[in-house]
C-alpha cells in the first residue's frame, strides 16, 4: 500500500494550487506565466509554488534567469490510487 505524504493534502487543500496543478497540466510554466492567472501578487504564487514543491506535486529547474514549473505526474497518480483505495465507490446499490 502507497503511504500517501500528509503534505499533499494539505497542497491540495487549497483552491489556489489546485488551478496551479489544473494550469501546469497543459505543459511546463514560469511562475510568471502562472503568475498571470491569478489576482494575487507574485510572492502569494510562488509561497503556492514552494508549498506545491514541498509536497513533489510540481518540480522546477531554471532556464535562464526563469524558473520553470511542471507537474510531478507520479506523486499526482499514487494519490489518486490512494484516494480511489480508500474512498471509492464500492458499488452498493448507487449509494454515495
Amino acid at each position: 500500500m502507497v503511504k500517501v505524504n500528509e503534505r499533499v493534502f494539505k497542497a491540495m487543500s487549497d483552491g489556489t494550487r489546485r488551478r496551479i496543478l489544473e494550469l501546469l497540466k497543459t505543459g511546463p510554466k514560469t511562475a510568471g506565466e502562472i503568475a498571470d492567472h491569478f489576482p494575487h501578487a507574485q510572492p502569494t504564487i510562488s509561497r503556492h509554488l514552494s508549498v506545491l514543491k514541498h509536497a513533489d506535486l510540481v518540480v522546477d529547474r531554471r532556464e535562464g534567469t526563469h524558473i520553470v514549473y511542471r507537474l510531478n505526474t507520479t506523486v499526482l497518480q499514487e494519490w489518486l490510487a490512494w484516494l480511489l483505495e480508500h474512498f471509492g465507490s464500492d458499488d452498493r446499490d448507487g449509494e454515495a
